[in-house]
């Protein structure tokens, strides 16, 4: 199942960016053998600020056809880290070839994009920048795989 995360805003050269490179060598390399990845990242830009609408159009003409969208929104509902393995593996299982984890910027995901989703994950009733976001989103796909896996990564 191909992984997709489609982002408003460049990850630039730093530590998140560091991290995130981190996290998807790993699951890379886990992933493969569960059917999971590899994660293509496609970032957007609203150079134009015009807001979250704008970056709406932006998404999903980012979003691959067909793929399940995942938003990630502090609306979401909140998952322990195996069951959104076990979600991961419904997914796969399923048949889903391709799921798009969906990104916004600064003020969050229009509501109409956010309605288009099929799931939607928060990370706790707190916002977090969009950019921290992307790196807890890189560990926890690598997280989950691992977990499918039955590799030593995870403790609970």
């Amino acid at each position: 199942m191909r992984l997709h995360v489609c982002a408003v805003g460049r990850l630039r050269a730093g530590p998140e960016r560091a991290l995130v490179d981190d996290y998807y060598t790993r699951l890379d390399r886990t992933g493969r053998a569960l059917s999971l990845g590899p994660v293509a990242e496609l970032e957007v830009e609203d150079k134009k600020n015009l807001g979250m609408a704008a970056e709406a159009v932006l998404l999903e003409r980012a979003i691959p056809v067909g793929a399940l969208i995942v938003t990630l929104d502090e609306r979401g509902k909140v998952l322990s880290s195996p069951e959104f393995a076990d979600q991961l593996a419904g997914w796969r299982d399923g048949g889903r070839q391709d799921v798009a984890f969906v990104i916004g910027g600064a003020d969050g995901i229009d509501p109409g994009l956010r309605a288009k989703a099929g799931f939607s994950i928060s990370f706790g009733r707190m916002v977090w920048p969009h950019m921290l976001v992307r790196v807890m989103l890189a560990e926890q796909l690598y997280r989950a795989a691992t977990i499918l896996g039955g590799g030593p990564y995870h403790r609970a």
